[in-house]
């Protein structure tokens, strides 16, 4: 039987299609970048013992620092800049899962080579990294951001940049999907999935609730160098550090 059904039964002199509606199976080889994707991705599984921790955080913090930034005549960042700001920040806490594992030896990086998750067109996604993203200032970030992508989708990108991140973070934020599984980029030991928001019910300090917005957080990490505790330990801060944030803590480095 034709698995196509409504192709099988169309009369003859039919064949042509409407308009934006494709008729034939596509067929896709595995060769060139998306070959290279395949075969990273499935050795990542086969070669590390990746385990995934999921959390949230409220954003009302982020919220009111964009606020304020408004207010005094600084530039509001965007949620996704204080984000990454952050994680760098809580990396230096947790220099474990700064690190990469090769030839059974783990190390620990002193700067945090940020990987960014880029998608580029055919459904291609590159990772290439902010170098030494500690010593960049909130306020120059976005331009550093914004030229790594940009470089990225016009393939001027070398392999060190595709390859030298110590850390990376998948961006999802702007889909339905709160949580997901983010599959590691050998061989660094820990990816972060920055997922949705949602509204939900939270405990407010009268005893009451109110609405709040949440955001998903995923830590896929390698078991084999990092174990479960220090794992959501990170997740831990790292939500700790959204949900706290003062309302001018980065102006100093907005005003640079």
């Amino acid at each position: 039987m034709p698995l196509d059904t409504q192709n099988a039964a169309a009369p003859e002199g039919a064949a042509h299609s409407p308009a934006g509606v494709r008729r034939e199976p596509r067929e896709t080889a595995l060769r060139g970048m998306r070959g290279m994707i395949a075969t990273r991705m499935r050795e990542s599984l086969q070669a590390s013992a990746q385990l995934t921790h999921h959390a949230g955080a409220e954003l009302g913090a982020l919220q009111a620092l964009r606020r304020h930034c408004r207010a005094v005549g600084l530039p509001a960042p965007s949620v996704q800049d204080l984000l990454l700001r952050l994680v760098v920040q809580t990396l230096a806490e947790f220099p474990a899962l700064n690190a990469t594992l090769e030839d059974n030896r783990i190390t620990e990086h002193l700067g945090v080579h940020l990987g960014l998750a880029v998608p580029l067109p055919d459904d291609l996604l590159v990772a290439p990294a902010l170098f030494d993203a500690q010593a960049i200032a909130l306020g120059a970030l976005p331009e550093a951001r914004r030229e790594l992508v940009a470089q990225a989708r016009a393939g001027r990108l070398g392999v060190r940049e595709l390859t030298g991140a110590t850390f990376t973070v998948s961006n999802l934020g702007r889909s339905r999907v709160h949580h997901f599984t983010p599959i590691l980029n050998l061989p660094q030991v820990a990816i972060l999935g920055i997922g949705g928001t949602q509204w939900r019910a939270v405990p407010d300090d009268e005893g009451g609730a109110g609405l709040s917005e949440v955001i998903g957080l995923s830590l896929t990490f390698d078991h084999r160098a990092v174990n479960g505790a220090p794992a959501a330990a990170f997740l831990d801060r790292l939500g700790e550090r959204i949900e706290t944030l003062e309302p001018d803590a980065f102006d100093h480095e907005l005003r640079q």
